[in-house]
């Protein structure tokens, strides 16, 4: 007997992978690269890239900060440019959420699509895991990380920092950046981005 897979809740938020491959091929395109040139300049594959692009693979939260650094964009900028519907009001049920396949590490939208300065983002990073940036993923805004559950070391440039539930930590110039879950259990942070 054939099992029937159960249907999509329709409260589930959507998968955000085929806007951010669209997303990356708009920015190419609109510079006129072409894979070559963007793997070289990310130092992401160009099969990797066109699988991204066609939707046929989900880009994990490194390579998105290597293409992102490659056109000079901030991380939550060219997500957003993705997600960017118009709306001035964000349900939950509505909220993209994205998962990186490589770690399960999450990030939730949380803020309206209708553009504007500011933008909230939720993220969950599970056990042990290790997510790496490069400076360009950070660059053009400013950042404050606000953890709510558990503990998260955040390491910018040579400096750690340790943060526990209601830390608030804000960055400083944009530099690589690394966020590691050193606990047993999922890490919980809000991050707040202004447009500089």
């Amino acid at each position: 007997m054939n099992a029937t897979p159960p249907a999509e809740s329709p409260d589930a938020p959507a998968d955000p992978s085929a806007a951010i491959g669209l997303r990356i091929k708009l920015e190419r395109a609109q510079r006129a690269w072409s894979l070559a040139e963007l793997a070289e300049r990310s130092g992401v594959s160009k099969a990797m890239i066109s699988k991204i692009e066609r939707g046929e693979a989900s880009p994990t939260a490194t390579v998105l900060g290597r293409l992102s650094a490659a056109f000079g964009l901030a991380l939550s900028k060219l997500l957003a440019l993705a997600e960017q519907s118009g709306e001035r009001l964000s349900r939950r049920a509505d909220q993209t959420l994205w998962e990186d396949p490589e770690t399960g590490y999450t990030r939730r939208l949380l803020s309206p699509t209708a553009g504007g300065l500011l933008e909230l983002l939720e993220v969950e990073l599970p056990a042990g895991v290790r997510v790496p940036y490069p400076a360009g993923a950070f660059s053009f805004q400013h950042q404050q990380i606000l953890v709510t559950h558990n503990t998260l070391l955040f390491i910018e440039g040579g400096t750690e920092h340790r943060l526990s539930a209601g830390d608030c930590l804000q960055l400083g110039e944009p530099q690589d950046c690394v966020f590691v879950n050193p606990g047993r259990q999922a890490c919980r942070y809000l991050v707040v981005l202004v447009r500089r």
